[in-house]
């Protein structure tokens, strides 16, 4: 028997990226001492009242079928805290709960393409961006983003993306704060987006699972901008701003016709998601921006750190850290690409970052460094990964001949 294409080529055929990452969970199981530095998980776990909240759910019965589109009070909850964010005046009916942002964005590209058309995302991407799109029916489409542009991608290097490709583009995605780089996209960038979008008539997926953690500059949801709102898709999360990454808590805001399009998917694909999951989501909610600036603090103060250290050593540099909790590192003065130093790194200094390549050719000779373990075991890390680095340049540097680069 045969398994079908689209799942035997999620992939495109080779690595899902996360490579580095099942090497230092193994070694780590094998006894061996790792800093694990690779995925995007809070050291914190849920806050215990949300726990608490999602037991009482439970015990009081709240365990069998659920509203597929989400209960009513979540639908309200998560519509008024996006109304608030954004400026749009959202409905609860334009607001679908999904279990997890990773099912909203494959739930957004089943919306929005047919089977064969092209869908536009930025590279560097998270890793499970192409792999989505295709399991969707869709052509990924990466457009690179420059690293001398801080990864924001030009509308001409959009608009020829599409020009290549023979057929119909459906959707474009974009990720601000961005993971992996941290880049917030200003105003300007999204105005470009926006304006692309609407004089070629396609979707925008606007994946803003990080929406609150932004430490420089401000969060700007397209879905805000003129005439956008009719013709964007947000996803959004728990996992990030409410330490809840294992509940699976996600949503999708949209035009209302797209919503109740979605809910039918979403009978046919996951028939809803647990209710006291969803009940111990809206306590979280309730408990305000103040519980998401504290859930967020740590990043913001390691980010912090990573900027002294990186400071006070001129090898590696940093794209700006603008949002979300990872420093995104530009090691090629060392001479190695992003996974070469990565398994060097972890082999011989037993620390795990993620190769830059793992999230896309414009992130090659760069790493992304997790900022999720605590503040004096990330700045050994951090040193650490530095003197590594240092001991490489000046390697490659005394053993290139005279006027190599």
């Amino acid at each position: 028997m045969t398994l079908s294409h689209r799942i035997t080529h999620i992939t495109g055929g080779g690595s899902d990226g996360w490579d580095l990452f099942r090497k230092a969970r193994r070694m780590i199981a094998q006894g061996r001492t790792v800093i694990e530095l690779t995925i995007g998980e809070h050291d914190i776990r849920t806050d215990p009242r949300i726990l608490d909240a999602m037991d009482r759910a439970a015990r009081g019965g709240h365990t069998g079928y659920a509203a597929v589109p989400g209960i009513p009070e979540l639908r309200a909850e998560i519509a008024a805290r996006v109304a608030a964010q954004s400026g749009v005046e959202t409905a609860p009916e334009e607001v679908l709960v999904v279990p997890g942002g990773q099912a909203g964005l494959f739930m957004a590209h089943h919306a929005t393409c047919e089977a064969g058309d092209g869908a536009v995302y930025v590279d560097p991407y998270y890793a499970t961006y192409p792999g989505t799109i295709r399991g969707a029916g869709a052509v990924a489409l990466p457009v690179a983003a420059r690293a001398e542009d801080g990864f924001l991608p030009r509308g001409t290097d959009i608009d020829t993306a599409i020009d290549g490709f023979d057929g119909r583009v459906g959707s474009m995605m974009i990720n601000t704060p961005n993971n992996p780089t941290g880049a917030v996209y200003d105003r300007v960038t999204l105005e470009q987006i926006a304006a692309l979008c609407a004089r070629r008539d396609i979707w925008l997926i606007s994946d803003e699972v990080y929406e609150g953690q932004v430490w420089q500059g401000e969060h700007l949801s397209p879905r805000a901008l003129p005439g956008m709102a009719e013709r964007t898709l947000v996803v959004g999360s728990m996992s990030k701003g409410h330490a809840m990454t294992g509940s699976r808590v996600g949503w999708i805001v949209g035009p209302r016709a797209a919503v109740a399009a979605l809910e039918d998917l979403a009978t046919h694909m996951t028939y809803g998601i647990p209710g006291f999951v969803q009940d111990a989501a809206l306590h979280a909610l309730r408990l305000g921006e103040g519980f998401e600036a504290e859930v967020g603090a740590p990043f913001r103060r390691r980010r912090d750190i990573a900027a002294r250290l990186l400071g006070a050593q001129n090898v590696v540099r940093a794209v700006p850290m603008q949002g979300a909790m990872y420093a995104f590192l530009d090691i090629r003065a060392t001479g190695l690409d992003g996974e070469v130093f990565a398994e060097a790194l972890l082999e011989e200094k037993g620390i795990a970052v993620m190769p830059g390549e793992s999230f896309g050719r414009a992130a090659a000779g760069h790493v992304r460094v997790a900022l999720t373990v605590a503040d004096d075991r990330l700045e050994r890390a951090l040193a650490e990964l530095l003197d590594f680095a240092t001991g490489l340049a000046r390697k490659r540097g005394a053993n290139s001949p005279p006027g190599a680069a």
